[in-house]
């Protein structure tokens, strides 16, 4: 019987091409960072992987890779049947960390068990330099800029639903960017990960029209903004919007009201050294008994500084749009767009 070798793509390719995409590196190589939509198909456990790789180093590579073999083979049924149910309609997209033996004894498996494999050229190393080359791509960048409070995060999906092309950065970290960023989200990704998200999503942006991202400190949380994404930001033109104070209190309420009163604490903890420790108490007391309107006003002064000294250290022009207050986000959207094209459709 002749096997149909499996296609060797790039990067671009590899992501645009039929079937699910299978990662065979281990667990733990997984978790740091991996191709967004793939799933874990590992062909050794975090303790199997480091077996080898000790054996690599102690004996050499036959070594390794009869050792290899000793563990993967009583599993090859297992993986033929997985993968079935991952891709009944048996295509799928396999990669390691280099495009290596992990990928290509899992290709040739597959392959010989019916499945039509597409294989990542130097695997996920590869993919992770195209991230860097991708993330450097110019694009026109337009910043969304607003102290805290002004409800950045419900415009940007608004100007998204508008048909503004937008970049959610928050959304990919999974975080909202300040102290209490985040309160009431999913665990935040590695930062490895964080730009795999990111990188896929600028792909897919035209480079013709203006992208609307948030204004953002280079971390959200704890994830960090690739330094060749937050060069074309800092760069960029800021629309700046405004509320009323009142505003900015009611919607911190909305988003925060709902949280756990020990959460709302522990977050005000952290701002003890930029806050100082007569506010962050007095903070801490309103929060305790139940006046989180009078918390935030205090915790605003920090944040409205904060945003102050990152607009002074921008590179892009900075507009204002003044008094959006009583206005909904979609009305805002509608307002920005019409706003941006008067005064930036020549420039980006």
């Amino acid at each position: 019987m002749s096997l149909v070798m499996p296609a060797i793509l790039t990067s671009a390719d590899f992501l645009s091409a039929p079937g699910i995409i299978l990662d065979v590196r281990s667990p733990a190589e997984f978790e740091r960072g991996h191709i967004p939509g793939a799933v874990s198909f590992p062909l050794f456990t975090n303790e199997e992987r480091a077996q080898v790789g000790t054996c690599y180093k102690l004996q050499g590579r036959e070594s390794a890779v009869e050792l290899g073999l000793a563990i993967a083979g009583p599993k090859l049924a297992q993986f033929v049947a997985q993968a079935k149910q991952l891709a009944p309609e048996r295509v799928l997209r396999i990669h390691c960390w280099r495009g290596g033996m992990r990928s290509s004894s899992m290709a040739w498996l597959l392959e010989t068990a019916g499945f039509q494999v597409s294989v990542l050229d130097r695997g996920y190393k590869g993919f992770r330099q195209w991230v860097r080359d991708t993330l450097a791509v110019p694009k026109p960048i337009i910043i969304l800029g607003g102290m805290t409070g002004t409800g950045k995060t419900a415009i940007l999906h608004s100007l998204a639903a508008a048909g503004a092309q937008i970049l959610d950065l928050e959304r990919y970290a999974s975080h909202r960017g300040s102290s209490y960023g985040n309160l009431g989200l999913p665990p935040q990704p590695s930062t490895e990960h964080f730009e795999n998200l990111t990188a896929v999503a600028w792909s897919m942006l035209d480079a013709n029209r203006p992208v609307w991202i948030e204004a953002e400190s280079r971390m959200v949380g704890t994830c960090r903004i690739p330094n060749e994404l937050f060069t074309q930001m800092m760069a960029a033109p800021v629309l700046q919007i405004e509320r009323s104070r009142a505003e900015r209190i009611a919607h911190l309420l909305d988003v925060y009201g709902v949280m756990d009163r020990q959460a709302l604490v522990v977050a005000t903890e952290r701002l003890r050294k930029r806050l100082g420790g007569d506010r962050v108490r007095a903070a801490v007391t309103c929060i305790e008994q139940g006046n989180l309107a009078a918390a935030m006003e205090i915790v605003l002064d920090y944040y409205d500084k904060a945003y102050l000294y990152d607009l002074k250290r921008r590179n892009g022009a900075i507009h204002s749009v003044v008094n959006v207050s009583g206005l909904f986000p979609q009305e805002i959207a509608t307002l920005l767009i019409r706003t941006s094209e008067q005064r930036f459709s020549k420039k980006i």
